[in-house]
């Protein structure tokens, strides 16, 4: 049974709401202060788990008017990137749930078809809510159901090709569509670009405004009289909007657009709602909101607080981060970009993640050399391209999640013409909280498959700072994997004898008596714990492409047995083809390969993810102890645990 509906004096709305449909049992006055009470408890409880705070505050206000107007879950809300949409977990049945946000066997810190029927489309990656929102309005109508679909996109969002494709085919469908854009005037970083241009005038144009007014006076009229009148006035008006040339984008690509109106006021936003429930074909509702509302620290610097770690309320919180005093690889990346001040030919270019890639100093001494694309991953890749033809030394700093929507041009328009763009790929491998959605589980199998693109695996920062080196001299493309966290500064070995060459980190006194473990990037530090006490040599084998054959042959052939670690998919990945390579080549020695698995790993911590994969220092390990045991059961050479 619902819970009752107390009047105005009750002083906790929030504790009484558990679905939607107690929501819309409210009247209409209360939504404010139920607007207060959400806010206040999102805050508390982001601060006890950490995550992805200023978004989520900016859209309160937003989320209550939309389930307080649409039928949900039977109307669809498709939440674009899921950044924004702790509310609306908290107003769907998990308010409970949120103090395990990101941790295991908690909630998802985006939509999850398998998380809630809420969550009508899952989410992570941005621009794909328009999409998603078109598909299901056609399903409807050609399955004659009454239901809405409703898209929630941010004006960041908006800027990736995607966003645009399905705005152009749902213009021509004429689909009973809404997209409601929520204008904050960001992504996580500022946002750029023409269109970023084009809001702001739709935003701060009196004239816009002003024969707009007329539209949201007709809006509120409502019934036959406001439909006679719209279908009078929406001619003159767009006439006169056409001829003093202030129409918007949208109403070109064939949407009907209301706005902009002000996303905070609620009173506002549930009248607009309403009366566009109840027309058809796309319509588009601009609203504005301010990221990080009611949260002074996130209100002042909402990028500094687009995602944080766990913090006192009272006390401003502070950005995660990895240690006190350790250095990430970003950091050290970031370094090494501080050290290229005179290399006039290296360009850098980033689709929308300057802070987050340690793009922000160097774009700030070198404005004409740093390009933030927006949210334009594919753009990214081919405009590198072009700088490469003429001559430049492009590099393209991206994440390995986001790389994966530009492979096409990584392949036709890079590689194919074998041109000299280096990519700086952040969070390779597993990333923890952030969960699947943003996993760098496939760079290496996707990127080994690809004629002239050579690809480096760092261990630790001085063979990061080398690999970049070797990146801007090459003429062909190089990719440069590394991960989130911490990053050793040297962890020692003999020095590699080439340019592509191998490292020994640590050699077995009698190889026939021992295993050959050869590692990739973060393994080969996992690995060096796991086989401290083991008769094991460790090989960093430094790029996965080209492999040193000249070294690694012989070393497999002295070895026992040999084991390959990697952090990226098994299917596809390096670890096939050192294995396939080396039986062509007639070394039949009893091999092993530890690699991501064939599933999707879910959030948590990111040795909870590694130990899913079997990939901690734990199990490697075992897995180590074990197969020691197999190649040299006569010795029983395990007696000791890391």
């Amino acid at each position: 049974m619902s819970p009752r509906i107390p009047d105005s004096t009750d002083a906790d709305l929030l504790s009484l709401i558990e679905l939607p449909a107690d929501l819309r049992r409210l009247p209409k006055r209360q939504l404010a202060q139920l607007a207060n009470e959400l806010r206040t408890q999102l805050i508390e409880s982001v601060a006890k788990t950490g995550g992805h705070l200023a978004a989520n505050l900016g859209v309160i206000e937003l989320t209550i008017a939309l389930h307080y107007v649409f039928d949900t879950p039977n109307d669809r809300l498709i939440w674009d990137v899921g950044h924004q949409a702790y509310g609306h977990k908290m107003l769907t049945g998990r308010r409970a749930a949120m103090t395990r946000l990101r941790m295991r066997d908690g909630p998802s810190g985006f939509t999850r078809r398998s998380e809630s029927a809420f969550d009508a489309f899952g989410a992570g990656h941005s621009s794909t809510s328009i999409s998603a929102a078109l598909g299901m309005a056609v399903a409807a109508g050609l399955q004659h159901e009454s239901r809405r679909s409703v898209a929630i996109i941010g004006d960041g969002a908006l800027t990736a090709g995607q966003a645009f494709e399905a705005l152009n085919h749902a213009g021509e469908l004429q689909s009973d569509l809404l997209v409601v854009l929520n204008d904050n005037e960001m992504s996580i970083s500022r946002n750029v670009g023409a269109l970023t241009e084009h809001l702001t005038r739709l935003r701060s144009n009196p004239m816009i405004n002003k024969l707009r007014q007329g539209g949201h006076t007709l809006l509120a009229h409502g019934g036959p009289l406001g439909e006679l009148l719209n279908t009078t006035r929406v001619g003159l008006r767009d006439g006169v909007k056409h001829l003093l040339g202030v129409t918007s984008l949208f109403e070109e690509l064939g949407f009907q657009y209301f706005g902009p109106i002000d996303g905070h006021d609620l009173g506002t936003l549930v009248d607009t709602l309403q009366n566009l429930r109840e027309q058809t074909g796309p319509r588009l509702l601009h609203v504005v909101t301010q990221k990080g509302r009611g949260f002074n620290a996130a209100e002042r610097d909402p990028v500094r607080y687009h995602g944080v770690g766990r913090f006192d309320p009272k006390i401003e919180p502070q950005p995660a981060a990895s240690g006190p005093s350790a250095k990430t690889w970003t950091n050290a990346f970031s370094q090494w970009l501080a050290d290229q001040d005179d290399n006039e030919k290296l360009v850098v270019i980033t689709p929308a993640m300057i802070e987050g890639s340690g793009l922000a100093e160097f774009g700030r001494r070198h404005p004409d050399r740093c390009f933030d694309v927006g949210i334009a991953e594919q753009h990214a890749v081919t405009f590198a391209g072009g700088l490469a033809a003429e001559g430049l030394r492009p590099l393209v700093a991206i994440y390995s999640t986001f790389l994966q929507r530009a492979w096409d041009q990584v392949i036709h328009d890079i590689a194919l013409q074998n041109l000299p763009v280096l990519f700086a790929v952040d969070r390779a491998g597993l990333v923890g909280p952030d969960g699947a959605t943003h996993a760098g589980s496939f760079d290496l199998a996707f990127g080994q498959a690809i004629p002239n693109l050579m690809l480096a695996v760092p261990a630790d920062e001085r063979e990061l700072r080398t690999a970049l080196d070797l990146g801007t001299e090459l003429d062909a493309p190089v990719l440069v994997r590394y991960p989130r966290g911490d990053c050793p500064a040297d962890l020692g070995g003999e020095p590699p004898t080439t340019p592509f060459g191998l490292r020994v980190r640590r050699a077995a006194e009698t190889p026939a008596d021992s295993l050959l473990v050869v590692a990739l990037g973060t393994k080969v530090a996992t690995a060096l714990n796991a086989s401290e006490n083991l008769p094991v040599t460790m090989v960093d084998l430094r790029w996965a492409k080209p492999i040193d054959w000249a070294a690694l042959a012989p070393l497999i052939e002295n070895h026992a047995g040999w084991m390959i670690v990697e952090e990226g998919s098994k299917l596809g990945g390096i670890g096939a083809t050192l294995i396939a390579t080396a039986t062509e080549r007639g070394l039949f020695k009893p091999v092993m390969h530890l690699a991501l698995p064939d599933v999707f790993i879910e959030h948590g911590t990111r040795n909870e993810c590694l130990a899913d994969g079997g990939l901690d220092v734990g199990s490697l390990n075992s897995r180590m102890c074990d197969f020691l045991r197999r190649i040299l059961p006569a010795r029983q050479p395990c007696n000791a645990t890391p």
